[in-house]
């Protein structure tokens, strides 16, 4: 890819360049910084170039809210024109995976509220950081949905006992519970001198000694590529649903969960 890309101006997501890292930040704040396929296409692109050329790729969010998952206003938009809303999970799970085996070190710097996808995004990197306030949760089955793509990214990082229970309960968990459980590797109040502390020791290594490192580690397993297909067929079964796109449908229109009546 051309290296000038990275110099491109995008719709969804911010890009700064400084020495060897890459700062990502998501960045649909009139959407809760929902994911779309616009926003998994231009992070894919960025992550390219990080391929040849960056040592260290920093993920971010906003301040109130790194990423909330799928954008339910554009399925709702779908619905309404008869279409079938559905984002592409394929091409999700591989940008997860890009972020996972890619020969550069992913710091997941998370913010605010992580919801959903936000949670996978947080999942796929070598490294979370957070500061106290921000909270994770995984909302999904309230819609008869369920995190198929994300479960395989954060059952490496919690085990499937944890995964299982922030499914099951879907309401959100601190930092410091995050990081009992494998979710996160640090938190502060001042995530930033955080997230400082951490690139001054991670820019002392190489580039070849990180890809060399990133290739071996992800030898050792191969459970996040083999859990992919299933994943996908998962996510388009509960996608297609007719029940639970109604149930999303009602939430955008009314604000309403499936078990709250209307005000009338």
């Amino acid at each position: 890819m051309d290296i000038l890309a990275p110099t491109r101006a995008y719709e969804t997501i911010k890009v700064r360049w400084e020495n060897e890292i890459c700062y990502l930040q998501i960045h649909r704040p009139e959407a809760n910084n929902t994911i779309n396929d616009l926003l998994i296409e231009e992070c894919q692109k960025v992550l390219s170039v990080c391929e040849s050329s960056m040592k260290i790729l920093v993920l971010e969010g906003l301040p109130d809210v790194f990423c909330f998952g799928a954008d339910f206003q554009d399925m709702q938009e779908a619905i309404e024109r008869g279409a079938q809303p559905e984002q592409n999970p394929e091409s999700l799970y591989n940008l997860w995976l890009q972020l996972a085996r890619g020969s550069y070190i992913t710091i997941a710097h998370v913010r605010g509220k992580t919801n959903a996808g936000g949670v996978g995004f947080a999942a796929a990197c070598d490294i979370v950081l957070c500061d106290e306030k921000t909270t994770f949760s995984l909302s999904e089955l309230l819609f008869g949905l369920m995190p198929a793509c994300v479960l395989p990214f954060l059952i490496r990082r919690t085990g499937i006992a944890r995964a299982h229970y922030m499914t099951l309960m879907t309401q959100p968990i601190s930092a410091k519970q995050a990081q009992t459980w494998g979710l996160v590797d640090a938190y502060e109040e001042n995530s930033e001198n955080l997230l400082r502390k951490h690139l001054l020791r991670l820019r002392l290594l190489s580039k070849a000694g990180i890809a060399r490192y990133k290739r071996y580690i992800n030898t050792l397993s191969d459970f996040l590529s083999a859990s992919l297909s299933k994943a996908v067929r998962t996510n388009r079964e509960v996608f297609s649903d007719q029940d639970n796109l109604a149930k999303i449908d009602r939430y955008v229109k009314t604000g309403k969960l499936p078990w709250e009546k209307e005000n009338h």
